[in-house]
């Protein structure tokens, strides 16, 4: 359940529990109502977290993988058994509806579970011999992972306890000592990893979770004993960090506008409404809050006048409201600001040419599940992500055409591509600039142990628990001399 005790939620410092000097308040972006109030780490709390995770950093990395899968196996369980309190948490200080918020706790569940698996089987080494030239007779190379350092995981509001665990579990699944930041406006969901760890056999220092504000970033950022930064944001924040620690290793999982594209040969009435359906329900959920929801369609000219109107019926259909009620499917931004920017830039669409079909209308903090056609190639809509529940949708004349428009963009992130010929999904895997293509879905699929990231301005690296262990560590070669081999 939301905090609402006088105490403050106190924060994780090198694996235990305190408080700082300060704290502030979580509402609600549904109601305005009082969440929880949050501790503030001092600077000199801060500073005992970093110094204690690099004191750490052997020590972690030689704990045994056992002991580390079964920390992480142990916040598995206890998600598991929290689950209903977890996403109305979530719910309450994100604002996202009850079925996405236990979604949500799902798939972290997912996380920390192929985080134990990862554990165990990481880092095993792989061997090489080296006498397939002259010069490396009697010679063998063994080639291991080891971390770079503590990692700072900065995360954000849209998915505040998943992404908080694509931070967490896999530099415990690697053995590198993380310090994580939540989001301001969402720090709870992220404060309650720290106790679902609490009284693992993980060495001290190994994780802090500090909700410090955004203002003791730029110093967290710049810290030189922090090498790795893993980050989630926007693509603004995002290239800010990387052009400021140009020599420290940066994943960066940023915007997009994903484009879910329909070709001529999904036609039948079943496919368009499978089409319509999935576009309606991933361009809204989470309010329209995720990197990889559906922002634009781009439809074959032979299927468009009849799959319009079924993406409008289905948008129009989506269940909005109090995201505490189980039948709401769309709820508030996480703000009226963010609100009031879509507004903006649906307006702005609209006065420049653009069909409003659906929606358009804001009150508070929500947005109505919105869908425009003809917005001109350089509204702010058609080039920017606009993280809310808009939707639009351009008539194409075939594949080169429609692969084209995915491309014509600054982002990269993911695409969907509504077809059933097994080429030319191969043909779309090689055309499209992004990290993932999905074929017969959307582009907000995820499946959290496969790669996750983008192209272009959408990022560098990738996510996925597996992926995220590599970018967390390097490689080091160990060359064994006089074998016979």
């Amino acid at each position: 359940m939301p905090n609402t005790a006088a105490a403050p939620t106190a924060f994780w410092l090198a694996g235990r529990k305190t408080t700082g000097d300060a704290t502030f308040d979580v509402t609600s972006p549904w109601d305005g109502r009082h969440v929880g109030t949050v501790s503030v780490p001092t600077e000199a709390q801060v500073e005992e977290a970093i110094a204690a995770s690099v004191a750490v950093q052997e020590e972690l990395a030689a704990t045994p993988a056992h002991v580390r899968a079964a920390a992480l196996d142990q916040v598995g369980r206890r998600l598991v058994e929290r689950t209903e309190e977890i996403a109305q948490l979530i719910s309450a200080e994100n604002g996202k509806p009850m079925k996405w918020a236990r979604g949500e706790v799902g798939r972290a569940i997912s996380v920390f579970r192929f985080a134990a698996e990862e554990a165990r089987r990481f880092n095993g080494g792989e061997a090489q011999r080296l006498d397939t030239d002259a010069g490396g007779a009697g010679r063998l190379a063994l080639t291991r992972r080891f971390p770079r350092g503590t990692v700072l995981g900065i995360a954000p509001f849209n998915f505040p306890l998943n992404l908080c665990a694509h931070k967490i579990a896999p530099a415990i699944a690697a053995g590198v000592p993380i310090i994580l930041k939540p989001a301001p406006a969402t720090p709870l969901s992220g404060l309650i990893i720290g106790e679902l760890l609490d009284g693992t056999d993980l060495p001290a220092g190994s994780w802090s979770i500090l909700p410090v504000g955004n203002e003791a970033m730029p110093g967290l950022v710049k810290d030189e004993r922090l090498p790795v930064i893993s980050f989630t944001g926007s693509e603004k924040v995002g290239y800010d960090i990387l052009d400021s620690v140009p020599r420290k290793h940066c994943t960066l999982e940023l915007g997009g506008n994903g484009a879910a594209v329909v070709l001529p040969d999904w036609s039948s009435e079943a496919d368009l409404d499978w089409a319509a359906q999935r576009i309606a329900t991933f361009s809204n959920y989470q309010g329209g809050q995720s990197c990889i929801s559906v922002q634009r369609v781009i439809a074959d000219a032979t299927v468009y006048d009849r799959l319009v109107p079924k993406i409008v019926a289905a948008v129009n259909a989506q269940v909005t409201g109090d995201p505490s009620d189980d039948a709401t499917e769309v709820g508030p931004l996480v703000n009226e600001a963010a609100a009031k920017r879509v507004e903006d830039w649906v307006d702005e669409a609209v006065q420049r040419g653009a069909k409003l079909l659906a929606g358009g209308k804001r009150d508070g903090a929500s947005y109505a599940p919105t869908v425009l056609a003809d917005v001109p190639a350089d509204a702010t809509l058609a080039c920017e992500e606009a993280f809310g529940p808009v939707l639009t949708i351009k008539k194409v004349d075939g594949e080169d055409e429609a692969f084209a428009a995915v491309n014509d963009s600054k982002y990269g992130l993911q695409a969907g591509v509504f077809t059933h010929d097994t080429r030319t999904a191969f043909r779309a895997h090689r055309a499209l600039e992004v990290g993932g293509v999905i074929i017969g879905d959307v582009p907000s699929y995820r499946a959290d142990q496969m790669p996750y990231g983008g192209a272009k301005q959408s990022g560098v690296g990738r996510e996925g628990v597996r992926y995220a262990m590599d970018d967390y560590t390097y490689e080091r070669v160990l060359v064994l001399t006089g074998l016979a081999l």
